[in-house]
């Protein structure tokens, strides 16, 4: 079974991707690193006839590059710097970057090795088509489709109906059912719904003119554990005054949670709260997260109904309501919402991550709020992270 190209353009991505590229492109050209692919499900398989239709696809991510109004697009992004769309002119994906391997019994294997500013961006496109290729040759598609088309359905019924009142952006790109079907997602719920104020996916913001919507991931924050001059429970401070002196509060959510929020906060001080314009949730008790955010605010003084609360964390339109619902009078809440907007079907979805692993060398490893979603190719570096965490948190608190 043959299918036609998955990843048709390089904008078909998430936009932190750029937004961190920037950073490293601008700072941190000297750091290489390596991502590794895994999927959460059990019992997955992947078939042979999968595993080379993957590759296929690989090749064909390898022959693009962007065209000319896709860097004219980039550059009406007003944090994105026009030396840094030319470098992407030049840049394009190296298929030598990507080795694949299926094991007996079909697990799947990807390991992405090489520049960081250039192995980063391949993590959405190869999940993009891991995901839609094997959606594709291990169901009825056909089927999928249109059990997706009803829940949709019902989503925009109940929004119009006034069921949900919260607003969100929609986050699908990279466990989406296909290319075609998020694109069919994005352009009804935005245009059938007064709720949904945005896209991840910056060719889908290009095409439907919508305002694309993300700042920074775990990673960024992982990438500093790489860099010899930084003590390991120090890299929030680092990877945030790099942040703010490259887009000065222009492009402001950061993210709490790659080595546990209680310790983020000790870097979330008087002025990374007024130079953030809020914060992204993406593990552990989401209420429990949000009153410690408008607390940590208080702390200094700051209106948390002036800053922004953002949840994206494994989240259905149910538990957004309560959250909006819980929180609504006492700060600015939003939403990012992926996988149950791009590939709710009769099948369960998948849970697949690519994710980095070393950087010049080093281990680096997310910790996050919920143990669950630690990631570590290396024991012993995730417990002396750990430790360093611990450490330091008790000597400051």
């Amino acid at each position: 079974m043959k299918l036609d190209p998955i990843v048709i353009s390089l904008l078909d991505t998430d936009l932190y991707k750029f937004n961190m590229d920037q950073v490293i492109f601008h700072k941190h050209t000297d750091l290489s690193g390596e991502y590794y692919f895994r999927c959460r499900n059990a019992g997955v398989v992947f078939t042979q006839e999968m595993f080379e239709e993957i590759n296929a696809q690989i090749d064909h991510l390898c022959t693009l590059t962007f065209k000319p109004e896709e860097l004219d697009y980039l550059r009406s992004i007003r944090f994105i710097k026009n030396d840094y769309v030319e470098f992407l002119r030049l840049w394009h994906p190296i298929r030598d970057y990507v080795e694949t391997r299926l094991k007996p019994g079909g697990e799947l294997c990807i390991v992405v090795k090489g520049p960081l500013f250039s192995a980063m961006q391949f993590e959405i496109y190869l999940l993009e088509i891991v995901n839609e290729v094997y959606f594709r040759m291990k169901y009825d598609y056909a089927a999928l489709r249109r059990s997706a088309e009803e829940r949709l359905e019902q989503k925009i019924r109940d929004f119009r109906s006034g069921k949900y009142t919260f607003k969100f952006a929609e986050f699908g790109c990279r466990r989406r059912l296909s290319r075609e079907w998020e694109d069919v997602v994005v352009r009804r719920l935005t245009a059938e719904t007064d709720n949904c104020v945005g896209t991840s996916n910056v060719y889908l913001a290009m095409k439907y003119d919508l305002t694309p919507i993300g700042t920074y991931a775990h990673e960024f924050v992982q990438m500093y554990q790489g860099i010899d001059s930084i003590p390991l429970a120090y890299t929030n401070h680092y990877a945030m005054e790099d942040w703010y002196d490259e887009y000065r509060g222009d492009n402001g959510t950061a993210l709490t949670d790659t080595i546990t929020t209680d310790l983020f906060l000790l870097d979330f001080n008087r002025a990374m709260v007024n130079n953030f314009t809020g914060v992204r949730h993406d593990s552990g008790d989401p209420y429990a997260w949000g009153e410690k955010m408008i607390a940590h605010y208080q702390k200094y003084g700051a209106d948390p109904k002036t800053k922004l609360l953002l949840f994206s964390d494994s989240l259905d339109f149910d538990k957004a309501q309560a959250l909006y619902d819980y929180f609504k009078d006492r700060a600015k809440v939003s939403f990012g919402i992926g996988t149950f907007c791009s590939n709710d079907t009769c099948e369960k979805a998948l849970n697949i991550v690519i994710k980095l692993q070393t950087v010049n060398g080093r281990a680096v490893a997310k910790l996050s709020d919920a143990p669950g979603k630690a990631m570590c190719r290396d024991e012993e570096y995730l417990e002396y992270l750990r430790r360093s965490v611990t450490f330091r948190l008790n000597r400051e608190k």
